[in-house]
């Protein structure tokens, strides 16, 4: 018999599957969640159902609200992200639910999906922990690729900033950074 875990991860995959993006032969959505889940279980082994749910849906069904339908610059970024925020949060909370989760949990995983409470609240803090180890390793260098080199230290710094002072400090020690990009990690 399946947990009620494995059941929202495989719901979850599912709705992933549908994504038309596809990398490296797979949707992108289900790719996505899948650097996720193991990122969480590096970083966070002890982690709860609903941050590793949390995790696994990220970016559920993504595609199905483009950036295109907001308005241009940085007002319309921040609105679409929100947006997809509340999406995410809101499609994970159906899934738990069919998955058996209740309400109380299912609250708890929409708020991290919003990101409620960063820098104040450890679980949403460590979800967040987990989305920009999963950029940094598996997309900032085709990131930065579309990128001028002096761009590249701003946006590093912004997610670093994102990040706790233990994962800054997971960073300086996993990954051969140039010293320049390094630095933001170093404080």
């Amino acid at each position: 018999m399946m947990s009620r875990l494995e059941i929202a991860f495989m719901m979850i995959d599912a709705a992933n599957a549908a994504d038309p993006n596809q990398v490296e032969g797979q949707p992108e959505a289900l790719l996505y969640g899948e650097r996720m889940t193991a990122e969480a279980a590096r970083l966070f082994p002890e982690a709860s159902d609903i941050l590793r749910i949390a995790a696994r849906g990220q970016h559920v069904e993504r595609w199905l609200l483009k950036r295109a339908e907001f308005p241009e610059g940085k007002e319309g970024y921040h609105a679409w992200r929100r947006e997809q925020g509340r999406r995410h949060g809101a499609r994970v909370a159906g899934i738990m639910a069919e998955a058996g989760y209740d309400t109380q949990d299912q609250a708890r995983a929409a708020v991290l999906l919003r990101k409620e409470g960063i820098k104040r609240d450890p679980e949403v803090q460590a979800l967040e922990d987990i989305i920009c180890f999963v950029f940094i390793r598996w997309y900032f260098a085709g990131f930065a690729a579309q990128r001028s080199a002096e761009e590249l230290p701003g946006i590093i710094a912004k997610t670093a900033r994102k990040m706790s002072a233990g994962a800054r400090a997971r960073v300086l020690a996993e990954f051969d950074l140039p010293p320049d990009l390094a630095a933001a990690f170093a404080d």
